[in-house]
């Protein structure tokens, strides 16, 4: 039998989605100067209010300390540097176009109808995420430029971070006569209201899930709505015979160790058997004990052999290494005998999410581009840039995985 609280955190879960789904043809219909003078207002009171927001924040990482891995809690913190890079994001996605209402293909039909396919907004579109505050004000903030709603439900490991955060979306709304009730913070931080959110198709028009793969599978099976989820990050880069041995350590370094905790980040490094002799030696010496960060490698019997050489900091690889997000300084690696091997490798093991070559061969380049199915591929250049302000695009909800509303992918060359 549900408790007098449950009954309450229910009810008021409904008054919530409720008031989105109200707020939502007011911005639907709000200019392009409007909404941008929004994103303008967020921005400037992200400034104004670091201080309370890194603080509360602070509160946040304490609590969940002692429970969260270390990635996690990366993941979950917010320092003025990431304050202030938040508040750039919102500048930035003010400067782009407004898509509500343009036009995207006209046609005459034989008996003189006229055919236009307008870009609308959906209406209410809700996200369920995990442990990255930042999440509110991309989600929140994209949603704002497209026109819609949002309902937002994140971890109660960033309650307090993300009170604060939804309020600055709001505030910034109502700064511009428009409806704070088109941001919705689920501060409930009770999982079976998850479930209730996935029932409201009569409200929410698009579930986005952004978390772990238990979230999202739960999504995919109980939402009532149209689900765009983001896939788990086992990104792949492939060091073929003609790369630059130089320039591949430097991508490679990247894309591990810029930021390990984020879906993007390698996880698997494919050398074909021509250059791993020296290739390995030479990261085995870098990842071992250049500065505070070391890789922890998780080697086949091939790249074993060569590492054990020269890298102090080497395993060898169990079952489940090759097909591990691991979000963390720990990477697995294997010697291929070609690049048929490398593609099939990938084709097997890939999640999908950001796959590289690194190679000088350009005809390689070209299929590896052609051949590899993932929402982002790379010649030369690091999975890291898989990100919506990378790419020019201000913020982002996720990276999808998905194929039914895919009409391009991101092909990338450095």
């Amino acid at each position: 039998m549900a408790t007098a609280q449950a009954v309450d955190a229910s009810a008021e879960l409904r008054k919530q989605v409720e008031a989105a789904k109200a707020a939502s043809p007011s911005l639907g219909w709000a200019t392009s100067e409007q909404k941008n003078a929004v994103l303008q207002r967020a921005a400037a009171l992200l400034r104004e209010r670091c201080d309370q927001i890194v603080a509360a924040n602070a509160e946040d990482v304490a609590e969940a300390s002692g429970h969260l891995s270390e990635a996690m809690i990366d993941r979950l913190k917010l320092t003025p540097e990431r304050v202030a890079a938040l508040a750039a994001s919102l500048e930035d996605l003010a400067l782009l176009d407004d898509p509500v209402g343009e036009t995207i293909d006209r046609t005459t039909t034989d008996s003189g109808l006229e055919i236009e396919r307008i870009r609308v907004p959906l209406g209410v579109i809700a996200s369920v995420y995990e442990s990255r505050p930042n999440v509110t004000i991309d989600i929140g903030a994209i949603c704002l430029k497209s026109g819609n709603a949002s309902v937002l439900r994140g971890g109660r490991e960033a309650l307090r971070s993300n009170q604060l955060l939804a309020e600055v979306l709001r505030d910034a709304l109502s700064d511009n006569e428009l409806p704070a009730d088109a941001v919705q913070l689920v501060r409930s931080t009770d999982r079976a209201l998850v479930g209730e959110l996935l029932a409201m198709n009569d409200l929410i028009d698009l579930m986005v899930p952004r978390g772990g793969q238990a979230l999202i599978n739960r999504v995919r099976q109980e939402a009532s709505m149209a689900v765009v989820a983001g896939g788990v990050g086992i990104c792949h880069t492939y060091i073929d015979a003609a790369a630059d041995l130089e320039m591949a350590l430097a991508v490679v370094d990247n894309a591990k160790r810029r930021r390990v905790s984020i879906c993007n980040a390698l996880d698997v490094m494919l050398v074909h058997e021509a250059v791993a002799p020296q290739f390995l030696s030479e990261l085995g010496q870098r990842w071992a004990g250049d500065g505070p960060t070391p890789v922890e490698l998780r080697a086949d019997s091939r790249a074993q052999a060569l590492l054990s050489r020269t890298a102090a900091n080497v395993h060898p690889a169990g079952p489940d290494d090759f097909d591990t997000e691991f979000l963390s300084l720990i990477a697995a690696v294997g010697v291929v005998d070609d690049a048929d091997a490398a593609l099939a490798h990938i084709a097997e093991h890939g999640s999908g999410h950001s796959e590289a070559v690194i190679t000088a061969d350009e005809a390689l380049g070209q299929r590896f581009l052609r051949e590899v199915d993932a929402a982002a591929v790379y010649v030369n250049a690091s999975t890291q840039f898989t990100d919506g302000g990378q790419f020019g695009l201000g913020a982002e909800v996720g990276i999808s995985t998905g194929k039914l509303h895919r009409v391009a992918r991101w092909v990338c060359a450095s």
